[in-house]
């Protein structure tokens, strides 16, 4: 037997206040005696600490507990009944929102490391005490007309950049230091979520072969527990935008497309927070380089310069 839920829309994309369509579809090869039919959403933000914070975690998870958005369920069949072999169709509908007195903040579906905004379908097939109920969960993407806390830019900023050997906190190679490097440019931090990072980025010199250039998009995922808060720093994706040693003065462009369900619009809240930074990673060629070939880019290394801007994400109205 097979319990699928199906929305109206393929891409299971709704804002708060629309109407979720659907239906069960339900394929048996034998008739399922049952007494109630539900379906039932469920939202919440889930809450956990990793990074390897060794003595803290224990206490946390006494702590932390995940943030309820919105609870309901609905009787799709309420009195007890028998479903037939073949194909069954049960339609639903309901409105995106909370019934609850206290209106709790929808915020947008996200898949982090440390924290996950869901919102879970569930049909539950309840077929009484000496029968396991027949259930199926499916995902609903939500999306939110205006970012969390925060306020609609304008128009998106372009800041430009200067990546010298003078801007670098950490140790460098000594050719690095004596050869002397100047990468320059402008890289948009605030943007549409709907709309890639973009700007363009000029080597104006370097005594040293360039390797590549990457661009690092980053999470900052921040619990606030107690008077504590904890903040982990995690990698979302990496764009090379340029492979071996550039020409000098060539303008390269900047073109990054977000992923959607691993960003959501910047969130600053009460009891958490997701905040975004770009970094512009470049990786000079070098004999001791090849020892680490798959090193992360967050620890830097002597034949590596960076510049990590933050990144504010909003969502258009």
């Amino acid at each position: 037997m097979v319990i699928e839920i199906k929305f109206s829309r393929s891409n299971r994309t709704y804002r708060v206040g629309e109407l979720v369509e659907g239906k069960i579809v339900m394929t048996l090869t034998s008739p399922v005696s049952y007494q109630k039919i539900l379906l039932s959403l469920n939202g919440a933000v889930h809450l956990q600490v990793g990074g390897g914070l060794t003595g803290v975690i224990e206490s946390l998870y006494s702590v932390v507990k995940p943030i309820s958005i919105v609870k309901k369920s609905i009787e799709l069949v309420a009195l007890p009944g028998k479903l037939v072999p073949g194909r069954t169709e049960i339609s639903f509908s309901f409105y995106l929102s909370s019934e609850e007195k206290n209106n709790c903040m929808f915020y947008e579906t996200f898949h982090g490391g440390n924290i996950s905004i869901q919102y879970l379908v569930t049909a539950d097939i309840t077929r009484g005490y000496l029968h396991k109920p027949l259930s199926a969960t499916l995902e609903l993407i939500v999306e939110i007309a205006k970012a969390s806390l925060l306020q609609v830019p304008v128009s998106p900023e372009l800041v430009s950049f200067c990546i010298t050997q003078d801007t670098q906190k950490h140790q460098l190679l000594p050719e690095l230091v004596s050869g002397r490097f100047q990468v320059t440019g402008n890289i948009s931090t605030q943007c549409y979520i709907s709309d890639p990072i973009s700007g363009e980025l000029t080597v104006q010199a370097s005594a040293v072969p360039i390797s590549s250039i990457d661009i690092i998009l980053l999470r900052i995922e921040s619990v606030h527990a107690g008077e504590r808060i904890i903040s982990d720093t995690s990698v979302i994706q990496s764009t090379q935008i340029a492979d071996g040693d550039i020409c000098r003065s060539m303008t390269l462009p900047i073109y990054v497309i977000l992923p959607r369900l691993l960003v959501c619009p910047t969130i600053l809240s009460g009891l958490f927070s997701i905040e975004f930074q770009v970094s512009i990673v470049i990786t000079f060629q070098s004999e001791l380089s090849k020892l680490y070939p798959k090193s992360d880019f967050r620890t830097l290394r002597p034949w590596l310069a960076s510049l990590v801007l933050p990144l504010r994400i909003f969502r258009m109205t």
